[in-house]
């Protein structure tokens, strides 16, 4: 049966030294320091450490064709976004990242599908650019983050973009990144075990309040991690906008829970109960299987949850394929 992962990462091989060439910032560049890995480095700082399965398309293959996965949906690693710089040098970098992910999945179009990456903090140069992604470089979506320099996705500045998004057929993952309260609790993990899934959960609220899928509802968004915190707690989200409308509903007099079943996510977890949880809250025709790969804190046997687990045959080619062809709005036959 045909497999998708709808959530993984990739970098080229190569970067341009961008601060150097641009005067400022701590742009992430490679220090190729031994065979088969590199350093990402921010400026003089190292960031992580990343493998040759971070930007080898032929590897990438062999090791997902292990886990009986043809399919990998890829984007920027996020820490590429890159956000705070000038808008005219995120739009720089964000082609050199498009141009390589068009490229992998030019070169391998049964095996990869590609999101690109736009200068969210510029909206004219960002819709340029999502023109771009759609028509020169034939690409389904983009990936964004979950926070805009600590603006929320409901401000008036991004409806541009939401509504290109709608008119180009474009789909949009929300990843989150940037985590809010992130130097307060660097250690023990936290901003990747408590933020992360907190920062994916303000950025559906703020969607979700702000009225942006009533503005736009034809745009088809799905938010990484299985939604972070959000459905865990829905029922206190729900609680709040009814006890307290005064201060939730003040842009959208819709309930949260009105639209489950409206965006997408994935099925990372690491828990069948709370996969279970997901599907019978949003449907199994909105989760899909994403692994994060390739980073340890992703569910990097890429499906194996859902192997193990008691779903119908129904549920199983949702999870698999049929939920992922619909967020993206591709054809199974082109995979085959």
């Amino acid at each position: 049966m045909l497999k998708i992962d709808t959530h993984s990462h990739i970098i080229p091989k190569n970067l341009p030294r961008f601060a150097e060439k641009f005067g400022y910032g701590d742009f992430i560049h490679l220090d190729h320091h031994r065979k088969g890995f590199a350093r990402m480095m921010k400026g003089d700082v190292f960031f992580r450490e990343i493998e040759s399965n971070c930007w080898a398309a032929e590897e990438r293959i062999e090791e997902y064709r292990k886990n009986r996965t043809q399919v990998q949906v890829v984007c920027t690693i996020p820490v590429m976004f890159s956000y705070w710089a000038k808008p005219k040098d995120t739009l720089e970098l964000a082609r050199f990242l498009n141009d390589d992910i068009a490229e992998v999945q030019k070169n391998h179009p049964k095996n990869y599908i590609s999101l690109g990456t736009i200068p969210m903090q510029d909206t004219a140069l960002a819709v340029k650019e999502l023109q771009r992604c759609k028509e020169e470089l034939n690409l389904p979506g983009i990936q964004i983050g979950s926070n805009i320099n600590n603006l929320n996705l409901n401000e008036e500045q991004f409806y541009p973009i939401w509504e290109a998004c709608e008119q180009l057929d474009m789909a949009v993952m929300v990843h989150p990144w940037d985590m809010m309260g992130k130097k307060y609790m660097e250690r023990y993990w936290l901003p990747w075990l408590v933020g992360m899934p907190g920062e994916t959960s303000r950025a559906i609220c703020s969607m979700l309040f702000g009225g942006v899928f009533e503005k736009f509802p034809k745009m088809r968004v799905s938010f990484g991690h299985a939604s972070g915190s959000f459905l865990a707690t829905l029922g206190r989200v729900q609680h709040g906008f009814d006890c307290r409308p005064d201060l939730v509903a003040i842009d959208n007099a819709v309930p949260p829970k009105e639209y489950l079943g409206h965006f997408w996510t994935d099925s990372i977890t690491h828990d069948p109960i709370m996969l279970r949880y997901v599907m019978n809250r949003i449907g199994s025709n909105r989760v899909s299987i994403g692994s994060d790969y390739p980073f340890p804190l992703g569910d990097l046997t890429i499906g194996k949850l859902v192997d193990e687990m008691e779903v119908t045959p129904e549920e199983r080619k949702d999870l698999y394929y049929r939920s992922a062809l619909e967020w993206l709005n591709l054809d199974k036959a082109q995979f085959e």
